[in-house]
């Protein structure tokens, strides 16, 4: 089949979502029949919750980090036929509604590795971890030689080409940024951002990501990558002289936010 979306799989890392994950499921479930969950040795009831709805669950029984996460959902999707996948968080920060958007990204640019930047609604996101995601975007876009909006996003389409980098010896978060570098410098794949809008709930669970560690980590990795391919100087200009790629055909980057009362009887984060 030509349509490298013609049968995508949505992959759902989790670790303690028993709050988040069935809404999540549900909206998931409304855009793609083709659903693996990895529920990385939760302790609270995501398992249970996830076995009951029609997805394909694998469960680890302890903690092996986000990282092994995707791993062992991506090989089952390559085992299962997948012309691609498409993977979101657990935490419910992602908004199934926008899969729709993501798939027609990835149809327009073929081959091409697409991700949800959460460039809309930007002050929702902490401090913190926005100034963190800044600098992993200055960095990684530096180690993949081209400009790359959000790079720290989980909502990504990757295409079967990016998927069969899978064995990539890189753990926890790492693993998005070293597969991100790859696909753009081994396969020189083109690397697309739409805009989506950030999404947080004040009550939710704290965020597993750790912006100092796991920050020094990727930070880490890619000045290695940087080295490894050369060209450092020319590599930078390259990244940091242009804008990235943004497919906004609705121009919803120049939408004016929505008011208070557009918002009315919304729960926290939509």
């Amino acid at each position: 089949m030509n349509d490298a979306t013609a049968r995508p799989f949505v992959v759902v890392p989790c670790l303690n979502e028993a709050r988040a994950i069935r809404g999540l499921l549900l909206g998931i479930l409304a855009h793609c029949r083709d659903v693996i969950v990895v529920d990385d040795g939760s302790s609270d009831d995501t398992a249970a919750l996830v076995a009951q709805m029609p997805v394909t669950l694998i469960r680890h029984p302890r903690r092996r980090g986000k990282g092994e996460a995707l791993r062992a959902g991506f090989h089952m999707a390559l085992k299962l036929g997948a012309t691609g996948v498409l993977t979101m968080d657990g935490d419910g920060q992602h908004d199934p509604a926008d899969i729709p958007r993501i798939l027609d990204a990835a149809r327009r640019f073929p081959g091409a590795l697409v991700i949800g930047a959460r460039m809309l609604q930007r002050e929702r996101q902490p401090s913190g971890r926005r100034r963190a995601n800044d600098f992993a975007d200055w960095g990684i876009s530096w180690g993949c030689g081209r400009p790359v909006a959000d790079t720290q996003s989980g909502q990504r389409w990757y295409p079967r080409a990016a998927v069969d980098l899978v064995d990539l010896p890189a753990q926890d978060f790492v693993f998005e940024a070293a597969i991100l570098i790859a696909a753009a410098r081994d396969l020189d794949l083109p690397i697309v951002s739409i805009p989506i809008t950030c999404r947080y709930d004040d009550s939710a669970r704290h965020s597993h990501f750790r912006p100092v560690r796991d920050v020094l980590r990727i930070t880490w990795y890619t000045f290695w990558r940087v080295v490894h391919y050369g060209h450092m100087v020319r590599s930078y200009r390259a990244s940091h002289g242009s804008p990235p790629c943004i497919h906004d055909p609705g121009r919803l980057l120049d939408a004016p936010p929505p008011t208070p009362l557009a918002n009315a009887g919304q729960p926290p984060g939509h």
